[in-house]
């Protein structure tokens, strides 16, 4: 299942996606994020709630991405999940967003001393 929340940081409406992109969401997925975004002029899509990304998602974003730009807005992608990072990664598509994706630093792994 796929969810939609819309909010506003720094007065730039955002809509955020939470749940799974894939196959099973993405015909739907289609018709609601491109009405949301218009609905509430957002310009940002949050991917941090995104738990799982398929091909067919992968190819959604770009769509969106795409369409955007054909009409003369920009649309970013912001707060890439794991999820979201590693199929882009996979595919090679990192780059054709042209989105920044930022990771969190790896934890500190912990130091196993001998006593």
């Amino acid at each position: 299942m796929l969810t939609y929340h819309a909010s506003q940081k720094d007065h730039q409406p955002i809509l955020s996606l939470t749940g799974v992109l894939t196959i099973y969401t993405v015909a739907q997925a289609r018709q609601e994020i491109p009405a949301r975004l218009a609905k509430r002029k957002a310009q940002v899509l949050d991917l941090s709630g995104i738990e799982e990304l398929d091909t067919a998602g992968a190819q959604l974003l770009l769509w969106l991405k795409r369409d955007a730009s054909s009409r003369g807005t920009e649309l970013a992608l912001a707060h890439h999940s794991p999820a979201v990072v590693e199929v882009l990664d996979l595919l090679r598509l990192t780059a054709a967003f042209g989105d920044t994706i930022l990771l969190s630093p790896p934890s500190p792994s912990r130091s196993h001393h001998g006593s």
